[in-house]
């Protein structure tokens, strides 16, 4: 029976070496902390976690393939240098009966080692194509060492977390929550004096309403983007999304908004060759530093028969210096009942992800 160690897949992204590589993946063609384009290394960490996963699925049925159902999470840890190579060492945790959690490290080697980023991927074995498609079962790991356990154990806790999370949407807000709302929706409603009138409806109001910060934009599905037949590649649709989510920050980040962690990107069906896709990110919560962003897919069939909700997408920005110190974001202000929805749910995602996780 193999062993998570057995599963091992490294690969190195070489821009020390390459000018043409690095200038892709720069931000600016400055030189500034943190020049790395995320939304690109996202695209090459979601090719890493399908090659991982594949290996270990060919093993065992060699016309299988594998496609991603979720990213669980990827915390920052340090920005990364532009002029140092960027190596990625990713290995299967855990396998459940069709599904494999992948968890990636990337850093930078040297002296001192340079961590960037852990990363946690579940992927999901099919085999056929469209309608046709079926789960593939798999046999188990068998984890002897102490890391083995731990990383396999971590990899059910999140599972067990995240349903955890999804349970407490459908939960009413505590009572600390339930001010917190309330003096929000107070600061909107507060009475002008001197016209009797509500400061949400006049000029004068300079809060962020979170009705405002929305970013969006439209886009169709070529050949050239396909993955697995007649699929577009899950990569290319989350860079996608996490550059106009970055853009969405910028709307109330003061200084410089530097992504923090993704703390969920759902994949709930494939998008076509031929779909027309509406991508939309919305600021959904501040709190001292942090800007939390969410981002979804709808994808529109080439027939204009099926539309629906394609990905989901949760990405937390931190407002820094010109030296990546945090620096304080205005508080945003919700004013329906959906944008309170959202506001808890991030509210209560980024007090786990603080206390739990260091992030950059």
């Amino acid at each position: 029976m193999p062993r998570p160690n057995d599963t091992t897949f490294h690969q190195t992204l070489a821009l020390g070496s390459s000018p043409e590589l690095r200038r892709r993946f720069m931000v600016l063609d400055e030189p500034i902390q943190g020049n790395l384009r995320f939304g690109l290394l996202l695209e090459v960490l979601d090719k890493i976690a399908e090659e991982t996963a594949l290996n270990y699925v060919n093993r065992y049925h060699p016309e299988a393939r594998v496609v991603t159902a979720a990213i669980d999470d990827i915390y920052v840890r340090h920005a990364a240098d532009l002029t140092r190579d960027i190596a990625f060492h990713a290995r299967i945790n855990h396998v459940g009966r069709s599904s494999l959690v992948v968890g990636i490290r990337v850093e930078q080697p040297g002296d001192p080692v340079n961590h960037i980023a852990s990363c946690h991927f579940t992927m999901v074995a099919r085999s056929g194509t469209g309608d046709n498609a079926t789960s593939v079962a798999l046999p188990p790991l068998e984890y002897l060492d102490a890391t083995e356990q731990k990383r396999a154990a971590k990899a059910v806790a999140s599972r067990e977390e995240y349903q955890r999370q999804q349970t407490l949407l459908s939960e009413p807000p505590s009572r600390e929550e339930f001010e917190m709302l309330v003096k929000l929706h107070q600061a909107l409603d507060e009475p002008d004096l001197s016209a009797g009138r509500r400061v949400q409806d006049e000029a004068c109001f300079r809060g962020y309403k979170a009705g405002r910060l929305v970013t969006d934009s439209w886009e169709r599905m070529y050949p050239e983007k396909e993955n697995v037949p007649r699929s577009i590649f899950g990569g290319y649709l989350i860079r996608k999304a996490f550059e106009i989510s970055a853009i969405c920050s910028d709307q109330v980040a003061p200084d410089r908004s530097i992504i923090a962690a993704v703390t969920r990107i759902n994949f709930f069906q494939p998008v076509r060759i031929g779909d027309t896709l509406h991508f939309t990110s919305r600021v959904i919560y501040t709190r001292d530093s942090f800007i939390c962003v969410e981002a979804s897919i709808e994808r529109t069939s080439r027939d204009r028969t099926t539309k629906a909700l394609s990905n989901s997408c949760y990405f937390t920005f931190a407002n820094v210096d010109s030296a990546l110190a945090h620096q304080p974001v205005p508080q945003i202000y919700p004013a329906t009942y959906a944008e309170d929805t959202r506001y808890l749910a991030a509210h209560r995602s980024l007090k786990s992800l603080v206390e739990h996780h260091n992030i950059i």
